[in-house]
């Protein structure tokens, strides 16, 4: 089993900037995909990035292109999420997501394919 925790969200005024970051415990794998995913109140859960270990490729939701950047822990299984130029339709709860395995690249947007989740960390956008 892999746990995943999520942290650094916050309340950010718009046109500011977050880290997320997920660490992982418990079972750890040399190829992975992770991911960020997003759920704002009454919505449902959004695919917002994801990368893979094995050559490093990312996606990305076309709400957040050019402002939010994925990057992964080199040293063990982990993730982050940097945003920039915050929204207040950013506002959301923001999940990370993993699997023991590398991902079809047209795949990595479905939340179906991962294995593991975090419980979430909350990101309000709002001056």
């Amino acid at each position: 089993q892999v746990q995943l925790l999520e942290s650094g969200g916050g309340l950010v005024q718009p046109g500011g900037s977050l880290r997320l970051s997920c660490t992982t415990s418990g079972r750890t794998f040399s190829d992975y995909s992770m991911a960020w995913f997003r759920q704002a109140p009454g919505k449902e859960r959004e695919f917002v990035s994801a990368i893979r270990s094995s050559d490093n490729s990312v996606g990305y939701a076309d709400s957040v292109k050019g402002r939010f950047t994925i990057s992964r822990d080199r040293a063990k299984m982990g993730s982050y999420l940097q945003m920039n130029s915050l929204e207040p339709e950013d506002t959301a709860v923001y999940y990370c997501a993993a699997r023991g395995s590398r991902i079809n690249y047209s795949s990595l947007s479905l939340s179906y394919v991962y294995d593991y989740w975090g419980q979430g960390t909350q990101v309000t956008v709002s001056s």
